[in-house]
């Protein structure tokens, strides 16, 4: 990696971590149950909420109400009526009766309706008093305060009904049991349960003990799980069930509370299940603490730890995936987390019947990416203003002004891209430049696995060419040039092994399959993140075809054309030395036939030349005619050979173009070369037939044949090969080379037919005429 990107790297982590530490410090901070109670609270209503459930069928309600105020008078009333409404209830055997009405003083004005108070109560035997909470004003003292003795000796229990709203004045959670530290009361619900014989539930004491405390101690914190909203349970009127106006059957059995809900005269409490502005009677809120225990539906706040736990699991992760995974990838996983933290919180009270806040979560995880974004994006906007500097330096790039709107990150990404619309126009004069190129080039790893190449690599390689993407991209260089094998040791020159070690030669020539001479340059970089190599191949074919044309001429005018000279001044110095020796005509005869046949061997040999290099004049030739001249011209030859020139079945007409002279010279060479390795008395066969798109000249000897062997020698310049089967016949092995390299040069291709002693067929493959597009002749001579 290189050092700026690993200064980089380990920046980022810096930032990360401190990001991360101080974030999840933070959340651990809020935690606290005194934390962010505001937010909490909102989304822990929203939980109880989803606790909502049927009234339990064992609580029923009778209500001090408006109604019964009306028909009976102002509040307070005698307690003789409460006395009686004690025994209109307890005459249908209900499991308990809390009257939570608070009888702490003597009824002066009528003493009598206490005894009656009391006997009642005493009577009915699962009557619950309540206890109320006496705070005494500048002295900081608290103390119990329960209904006069002679009440709580007679009822069957006595509870607290202390409830503290919270902050915010919402009623959500009670103490099980409060009180001085001696003398701590257990609340008005267990008391009930109590008094209605409930297995379990002990039975707290109902002697009036009063002790003045310095601390009102609480214990046993209970969230209150709200069933329902106000008027969620069974309700009757006072004055109705005084009137006998209810079911026989309405307290059977039941929980029944009394309590005051008439406007003005009890305690009205706002609750997390109150809707709009109404607020829930203190009797209803006794209510839904009772049906929680029957229902056995506990809620309990979470403990410190795990709510500890709670609010940091989804900060981590969110801090996680913001290391780990892209912009988009993090936003969704902190949205999925906040999601996720928020419906665990509202369901967990349904599910396990635990609380947890978790607000300090969710302003964790909503800050998180924020503020990692922020990071990144003022790391973003340096690194485009280093770069954009270091571009200008390094690359001498034309400075434009810099757009004056958008913000500073709208102007930074405006000059890089102007930057980078330079570079690519860069790049791009550089990768057409490099695919413009003549010869293969290879760019690959240490691996050998192409990286790049250009179009002549294409082509070397038959790829097919691609508009966007090059073929080849990734493959192996080795294997894609395996055939390319050294000129002496035919090992391959190009290995993993050497790649990777770096022992690569930087050029060396080899070998293909296809019999190309590839000069192999290897250059190695480590400039860049990863080491590689530039290869390139130069075709050195036709530097070595001419190097072996020049070798071949020099052998050629050294020996060939040097011999019949030298023969010349041999036979001149003989005939100087000694004139008696050889007659004037055979000497002149002898000169003549080794200056022609000098002057042969030079013509040939200026032919080939011409054949290979000069520009043919393309015209419109029949192939038949230019046959009967070339066997005309053979005449004289084949009579002195003693040999016959037949030409058979030939078409009307072969319409073909090209050169005309260099056609005729090959098929005269043909012939020339029939008629000489015929024997006497033999027969040359010449035809010309029709295989579109080609004409074919078929050229048949009654010669001793050439072997199979040879057959791939036979083309090449220069080579004599019936020297030792046929030394009389004259020749330099030009002929045939000739009437290869005209028939390749116009399109077609040259075949030979033979084997030992069975004399040879040379076939002439020449593309037939075209007019408007469409072949002539060939099609209607096939037919």
């Amino acid at each position: 990696m290189p050092r700026a990107a690993r200064t980089r790297a380990q920046q980022r982590l810096l930032e990360w971590a401190l990001l991360a530490t101080t974030l999840l410090g933070m959340v651990a901070w809020l935690s606290a149950p005194t934390q962010l109670s505001g937010p909490n609270h909102l989304i822990q209503d929203i939980g109880l909420r989803s606790l909502a459930r049927a009234p339990h069928p064992d609580i029923v309600i009778v209500a001090v109400d408006d109604r019964s105020i009306t028909a009976i008078g102002r509040w307070p009333w005698r307690r003789a009526l409460h006395a009686q409404l004690l025994q209109t209830i307890s005459a249908q055997q209900p499991k308990a009766i809390g009257l939570d009405i608070l009888f702490s003083e003597a009824d002066t004005d009528n003493p009598l309706d206490d005894a009656l108070l009391a006997q009642a109560i005493h009577n009915a035997r699962n009557v619950v008093l309540p206890v109320l909470q006496r705070s005494y004003a500048g002295m900081g003292m608290s103390a119990s305060q329960p209904p006069l003795e002679r009440f709580a000796q007679a009822a069957a229990a006595l509870g607290h009904v202390h409830i503290a709203p919270d902050g915010d004045g919402v009623v959500r959670s009670l103490y099980l049991r409060e009180g001085p530290e001696s003398a701590q009361w257990s609340h008005f619900s267990l008391a009930m349960l109590c008094a209605g014989q409930a297995t379990g539930i002990p039975c707290p004491a109902t002697s009036p003990e009063t002790e003045t405390a310095p601390t009102w101690t609480m214990r046993d914190r209970e969230l209150i799980a709200f069933g329902g909203g106000p008027g969620h349970f069974p309700t009757y009127s006072y004055i109705d069930v005084l009137q006998g106006q209810t079911p026989p059957q309405a307290f059977e059995g039941k929980y029944v509370l009394v309590g005051a809900v008439a406007s003005g005269l009890g305690d009205l409490f706002a609750t997390p299940v109150s809707t709009g502005a109404r607020l829930m009677p203190g009797v209803e809120v006794v209510g839904h603490v009772l049906d929680g225990q029957l229902a056995q539906v506990r809620l309990q706040p979470a403990s410190p730890g795990w709510n500890l736990v709670f609010n940091l699991l989804p900060v981590g992760l969110a801090l996680g995936a913001l290391w780990f995974l892209g912009p988009l990838g993090a936003l969704l996983t902190s949205a999925g987390l906040a999601s996720l933290t928020l419906a665990l919180a509202i369901l967990f009270p349904g599910w396990a019947g635990v609380q947890f806040a978790p607000a300090a979560a969710l302003l964790g995880l909503v800050l998180a990416y924020p503020l990692w974004s922020w990071r990144r994006l003022s790391a973003a906007a340096q690194y485009l203003r280093i770069e954009m500097e270091r571009l200008q330096q390094e690359h001498a790039l034309a400075h434009r002004p810099a757009p004056t709107s958008g913000d500073f990150l709208d102007r930074h990404i405006n000059a890089v891209e102007s930057a980078s619309r330079q570079l690519r126009d860069l790049h791009q004069f550089v990768s057409t430049s490099l695919q413009q190129l003549p010869s293969p080039n290879f760019v690959c790893d240490a691996q050998g696995h192409i990286l790049l190449l250009n179009e002549a690599a294409q082509r070397h390689l038959h790829l097919p060419p691609q508009a966007h993407s090059q073929a080849g991209l990734g493959k192996s260089i080795t294997h894609m040039l395996h055939d390319l094998c050294g000129v002496h040791d035919g090992q391959p020159l190009l290995t993993t092994e050497k790649l990777r070690s770096g022992q690569l030669p930087a050029q060396c020539e080899g070998l293909d399959a296809k019999g190309r001479s590839l000069l192999l340059l290897s250059k190695p970089f480590t400039e860049f993140a990863n080491v590689g190599w530039l290869i390139t191949l130069v075709d050195m074919s036709d530097i070595r075809r001419a190097l072996k044309q020049r070798d071949q001429a020099l052998h050629f005018i050294s020996h060939d054309i040097r011999a019949p000279n030298a023969s010349i001044l041999t036979l001149l110095e003989m005939q100087r030395a000694s004139p008696e020796q050889l007659p004037t005509p055979l000497l002149m005869q002898r000169i003549e036939r080794y200056a022609r046949s000098s002057l042969e061997m030079a013509e040939n040999f200026v032919r080939l030349a011409s054949a290979q290099t000069q520009e043919y004049q393309q015209t419109e030739l029949d192939l038949v005619a230019l046959l009967h001249e070339t066997a005309d011209d053979a005449w004289a030859l084949a009579r002195e050979r003693q040999v016959h020139i037949t030409l058979l079945n030939l078409p009307d007409e072969a319409p073909c173009t090209g050169d005309r002279p260099l056609l005729g010279r090959a098929i005269a060479n043909l012939l020339h070369n029939a008629v000489k390795f015929s024997p006497e008395g033999g027969t040359v066969q010449c035809r010309v037939t029709a295989s579109p798109p080609h004409w074919i000249i078929h050229v048949r000897d009654q010669g001793p044949g050439i072997a199979k062997e040879q057959q791939k020698q036979l083309f090449a310049p220069f080579a004599r090969l019936h020297e030792q089967s046929h030394p009389q016949v004259n020749g330099i092995g030009l002929g045939l080379a000739l009437v290869h390299t005209v028939v390749q040069r116009h399109g077609g291709k040259l075949e030979v037919e033979s084997d030992t002693g069975c004399g040879a067929e040379f076939r002439m493959y020449l593309p037939c005429a075209t007019r408007m597009g469409e072949r002539i002749g060939c099609d209607q001579a096939w037919n």
